[in-house]
């Protein structure tokens, strides 16, 4: 950033990512922590530059002085537009309303004063050009300038904390909610605040992962990012250890279960707030960095400063920040898992360290006192030796670590423990469960092990964050599956037992797929690569029913399609437990309706794990002919329904059909988009699929209600109850051919919701 002399001419630029601008002298003592504060600074910066760096002293053109003009007439325009954004902002919130306003009007008044400077209309034409300069006062415009900087960013930041009170006031209603839960001692209660619960973290989950993607800091996005994980995974594990509990509320391992949770949760929501205020409780400092990635990478640069300042540092600095490195290379050489031949290897290198720092530092001594020709070159070949070293080093810590995460992935990649747990717990086999918990308990330390001395060679802070947040997984997790393997031993005939534990160890599978690609990451930036997440989209086999798919390329989106792609999915997801909800309300089960139900909310639910980039799509023609299929189930639904409704009174008929008369035409809309040719993005197409994909599913919420209303007052009324089954078995034998490729490939694509289980709540004492 250059520095501007006040009123002496010379040229001046603008910096926004620390907001100062000592040219003007301006500095605000804030950071800008946001790309939109920044991004909305940006072009205000760039149009002041063109003003103040032109030569006080140029020869007068009409067209330099009109360009100029404009310049200072759409400063002000811009300004005047953002101060009524800012005004109406302010309008909103009364307790920022007053200091919104003052920057606002200070802003106003610099813009004028800009445009006012650069009129250049009345300039004396009589003069001479050579005494005719670009601004009347380019004093005055410097410090309009810096007025007008000082006043917008305040105005930014202020609307930024409106941003950060929104999360707080998201954030308190979470937890307001999580304690009546916490609380609860009927079945009934819980699923109606679950139900609240749920809606207030879609809403959390909205605005932090806004937050998260608008964050400049990439350190802090992998902290939200690993703390947002947290709470979306502890939400399911949270549901089924409530239920859990409910049903067996003397167990002390549901109660240990339950709690669990409940504390995670609590702990990941403390932490967002702390990084979006960024300030932490106490006063306490954020962890530094310990990993020898980091140590060695400062060491080096250290040295190699030695080529340009032989006065750089002191040698004992040098020594100290080596034996840092060695000190943290113990949880290498003291790891049981680190292999023989990797530990004798890394000794080696440690003292081969140690030695030619201690020449580096003799030859250093030498040159300080006498730069003769051949004490520089022995200094050059000492740095040069003591480099390579250090870099082999490194190689070494990077092959152990990553040699035995490969291995321990590649050996419990067949989840042979948990399936034995399972099993176990639904013997009610209490001395099997002793044994296979200190089976899963060693795999947890192993794993532990592993991401620590992953961390260590991670190679950036987002990773080093991503290794920090597996470590601390597999630790509660681990605990968390042998409470509620234990909780469904002592009641193994328990089904929401037995569906709590496989929540869990879903979450553990989970984790260790993300390990595999936490790996992957951090190879790749060893070898220079970026390490890049894998894209949404990956298109590979063509499709049959989308032979326009056939040509296209694999396609990655940008971040802003992400986001929109994962607010989507995520109110895509609650509608799928919305609809599992009510089909649980059926007795019947084996009913078509709610066959029909389940096989649109088990694709839907398939749809919403694409868009986190996981499941059993895994690529875009995938994604596209599942959508085609769950618009053919909502055909066939609407059909079974239409046969239903012939069943009815006429008021109720009537009823069921205006219900049956949304879902028709927006099934028929969303196989038309299915099938219809790709005319822009990809990405264009997709996001039209699931957005009316979530119609159809919003659609179904209404009408199972009304289903299940109007079924049970047929049956209560027993004016249909005997002409429904032979009705039913008609149905099932008009199933055609088709139809029965269809169910084969809702077989294939379908993945039932995890999320289904809140749909037990109401029946839970009948299992």
């Amino acid at each position: 950033m250059a520095t501007s002399p006040g009123s002496s001419g010379g040229s001046c630029s603008f910096g926004v990512s620390s907001l100062n601008f000592p040219g003007f002298g301006f500095d605000s003592g804030l950071e800008i922590k946001t790309r939109s504060v920044e991004q909305t600074l940006l072009p205000l910066v760039s149009q002041i530059t063109t003003l103040i760096n032109h030569k006080d002293k140029t020869k007068r053109s009409d067209k330099t002085l009109q360009a100029i003009q404009r310049v200072g007439q759409a400063v002000n325009l811009a300004v005047g537009r953002f101060v009524t954004v800012g005004e109406a902002i302010a309008n909103e919130n009364w307790d920022l309303k007053e200091e919104i306003n003052i920057a606002c009007m200070e802003a106003k008044q610099a813009g004028e004063t800009i445009a006012e400077l650069t009129d250049v209309t009345s300039l004396n034409n009589a003069e001479s050009d050579e005494q005719i300069t670009i601004f009347t006062d380019k004093t005055g415009v410097i410090k309009a300038a810096r007025l007008l900087l000082s006043s917008v960013t305040k105005v930014l930041l202020l609307a930024d904390q409106i941003v950060i009170k929104q999360i707080i006031t998201s954030r308190n209603k979470v937890l307001a909610t999580m304690e009546q839960l916490e609380n609860v001692k009927s079945f009934q209660e819980f699923v109606q605040i679950f139900s609240q619960f749920g809606n207030e973290m879609v809403e959390f989950a909205h605005l932090t992962g806004d937050r998260q993607n608008d964050l400049k800091d990439e350190k802090k996005k992998a902290e939200m990012a690993a703390a947002r994980a947290v709470l979306e995974k502890c939400t399911m594990m949270l549901l089924t250890a409530s239920k859990t509990c409910l049903r067996h509320p003397n167990c002390e391992s549901a109660r240990k279960n339950k709690g669990g949770v409940f504390h995670r949760m609590k702990l990941a929501l403390e932490q967002v707030i702390e990084i979006v205020t960024d300030c932490r409780p106490n006063g306490e400092n954020e962890i530094s960095s310990v990993s020898i990635y980091n140590g060695i990478k400062e060491f080096k640069m250290n040295i190699e400063a030695l080529r340009e300042n032989l006065y750089f540092q002191s040698k004992e600095n040098l020594s100290t920040m080596l034996k840092l490195i060695l000190e943290h290379t113990e949880d290498f050489t003291d790891s049981a898992y680190t292999s023989h031949e990797h530990r004798e290897h890394i000794l080696e290198l440690s003292n081969q360290m140690k030695i030619e720092l201690q020449h580096l530092i003799s030859v250093w001594m030498q040159a300080q006192s006498k730069k003769t020709k051949n004490i520089m070159e022995d200094l050059e070949l000492a740095i040069l030796k003591i480099i390579q070293s250090t870099n082999e080093f490194k190689r070494e810590l990077h092959s152990a670590a990553a040699l035995l995460a490969k291995d321990l992935l590649k050996h419990h990649t067949d989840h042979a423990v948990l399936k034995a747990l399972k099993i176990t717990g639904a013997e009610g086999n209490l001395e099997a469960l002793a044994e296979y918990t200190c089976k899963l308990s060693e795999q947890k330390e192993q794993l532990i092990e592993s991401c620590r001395l992953l961390r260590h060679i991670s190679g950036t802070e987002p990773l080093e964050i991503t290794c920090m947040h597996a470590e601390e997984t597999f630790q509660v997790t681990g605990q968390q599956i042998i409470s509620a393997a234990e909780t469904l031993t002592l009641h193994p005939s328990s089904k929401i037992a037995k569906e709590n534990l496989d929540v869990f160890c879903e979450a553990w599978e989970s984790q260790i797929s993300d390990m595999s690609t936490l790996l992957r990451e951090i190879n790749d930036v060893f070898e220079g690569k970026r390490g890049e997440k894998r894209a949404y989209l990956s298109l590979s086999k063509p499709v049959k029913n989308n032979a326009n798919l056939k040509s296209l390329k694999p396609t990655k989106l940008d971040s802003e399609e992400q986001a929109k792609i994962a607010k989507l999915g995520l109110k895509l997801r609650l509608l799928t437990s919305d609809v599992d909800c009510e089909i649980e309300k059926w007795k019947n089960q084996e009913n078509e309706i709610v066959r029909h139900g389940q096989n649109m909310s088990s694709m839907a639910y398939s749809i919403y794990l694409f868009t986190r980039g996981e499941g059993l799509l895994k690529s875009t023609q995938d994604l596209i002919y599942q959508v085609e299929v769950f618009a053919t189930e909502g055909l066939k639904l609407s059909s079974v329904l239409q046969a239903f409704s012939k069943q009815l009174k006429d008021d109720d008929k009537l009823l069921l059909l205006l219900e049956i008369n949304k879902l028709i035409p927006l099934c028929q809309q969303l196989q038309l988009t299915a099938k219809a040719p790709i005319q822009n993005k990809i990405f264009t197409k997709v996001d039209k699929c699931i957005l009316k994909t979530r119609f159809v599913m919003a659609t179904l919420t209404q009408l199972l209600p009304v289903c299940y209303k109007l079924m049970h007052k047929c049956r209560s009324e027993n004016d249909c109850i005997n002409s429904l089954q032979p009705w039913m078995e008609s149905r099932w034998q008009t199933v055609t051919t088709k139809d029965s490729m269809d169910e084969k490939t809702v077989e294939a694509f379908g993945v039932r919701s995890l999320e289904h289980n809140i749909a037990n709540l109401t029946f839970l004492e009948s299992k």
